[in-house]
């Protein structure tokens, strides 16, 4: 029935996780709309989505680019409004007319609208990092206040959730297992890496993934980011949270229990699941994802992850520790120093350096409220670009 079909307010439309969002409400007519679609500046990608899903709303943040949004939907014959600026991301996120927010907005810059989401109620499928890394503590504080319902969409956070008791007790939990791949340079030593560029760094064995958190896997700074997730989101201590590498990628996550009991959560790597997880729970639908071959699989492997060759996640668990305002330091930094890669100004090995050395630079403090995170990250991307200056490339 059409009253019971789910308005989805897709921010990020045109990025891997947006995609992939839209491929399973695609398979689920009767059941969710894509009613919101936003996407930064690409804007022929977006205009073709609108396209194929005709959205109420279609937001471009870079201003620059609204007039051809406007124009494109002109074109195309369509109603669907068109919206530009950060402000109509958190706007369309707090609007009651659509139930769900899928925030996969890459960065610090998905930050407010997640927000806006979880002060709003809204059931909101978590796929940007940042808002709870940065701003976790009043993410969720936001969140209980507000009756809003997270559900994370990282595959290992997302493993995570379906192997908590459903009572939501957490009191007979010994650990939390994060599996990681390992990135395209798992085994190898800190010497091999020196020379790494943008395009071997980006090469993931196992995901299709963004540049940004491609690289981000690479140093394993995305495992270290997920340990700080994993706090927030389970209001677990990073005592009890290890990271483990699994290479296969097919066991996204573990919860190990006082009784000797181990849950695991397993399924071949695509983020659809996870997806459609979300969209459905409590119930569950058809992802559109095959499924698992365990006899054409035939082995899983563990291994310890190699802090010294890979230390941006020992520097997480350390910003984890310090508390307050060191994540969103770290995030900074780590966003930074990342982008400075990309663009090869920056050797592969100086990303953990620049994010060590921003660490260290600034003192953190206590999270008292949005304003101060902003400040801290605003001044930590400033202090990191000094460093990043210093090491840059000849």
């Amino acid at each position: 029935m059409a009253g019971s079909i789910k308005n989805i307010a897709v921010l990020g439309a045109t990025g891997s996780i947006g995609l992939s969002t839209l491929d399973v409400i695609a398979r689920h007519p009767d059941k969710y709309r894509a009613a919101v679609l936003s996407a930064y500046s690409k804007v022929d990608d977006l205009l073709d989505l609108c396209k194929k899903f005709k959205p109420d709303i279609a937001i471009i943040v870079e201003h620059n680019a609204y007039p051809a949004l406007q124009e494109g939907l002109k074109k195309l014959g369509l109603a669907t409004r068109a919206m530009s600026g950060a402000q109509a991301l958190i706007e369309v996120a707090a609007a009651p007319e659509f139930d769900t927010v899928l925030a996969a907005i890459v960065g610090a810059a998905g930050m407010p609208s997640t927000l806006a989401a979880a002060k709003a109620g809204k059931r909101l499928l978590l796929a940007n990092k940042e808002s709870v890394v940065v701003a976790g503590e009043i993410l969720m504080r936001t969140a209980k206040e507000n009756g809003a319902k997270i559900l994370p969409i990282d595959s290992e956070h997302n493993a995570i959730y379906q192997c908590l008791p459903v009572d939501g007790k957490h009191h007979a939990i010994r650990r939390l297992l994060l599996t990681a791949s390992g990135g395209p340079f798992r085994g190898r030593t800190r010497e091999s890496l020196a020379a790494i560029t943008p395009e071997q760094a980006c090469a993931h064995p196992n995901w299709v993934m963004g540049r940004k958190i491609s690289v981000d896997s690479a140093t394993l700074m995305n495992k270290g980011l997920e340990v700080i997730e994993a706090h927030h989101l389970f209001n677990i201590d990073a005592e009890k949270i290890e990271v483990v590498v699994h290479p296969q990628s097919i066991i996204h996550s573990l919860v190990d229990y006082v009784d000797g009991s181990v849950l695991a959560q397993l399924g071949n790597p695509d983020m659809r699941t996870a997806i459609a997880y979300g969209l459905a729970w409590p119930e569950r639908v058809d992802s559109g994802v095959a499924p698992l071959d365990l006899i054409a699989l035939s082995r899983f492997d563990f291994e310890k992850a190699d802090t010294d060759v890979f230390p941006c996640l020992a520097l997480a668990f350390h910003a984890l520790k310090l508390g307050g305002t060191a994540p969103a330091i770290l995030n900074a930094a780590n966003e930074i120093a990342v982008e400075a890669f990309l663009n090869e100004k920056l050797r592969f090995l100086d990303i953990a350096n620049v994010i060590e050395s921003t660490l260290s630079a600034i003192s953190a403090e206590p999270v008292r409220d949005l304003d101060v995170l902003l400040a801290v990250d605003s001044q930590a991307r400033a202090k990191a670009q000094e460093f990043v200056n210093k090491m840059v490339m000849k």
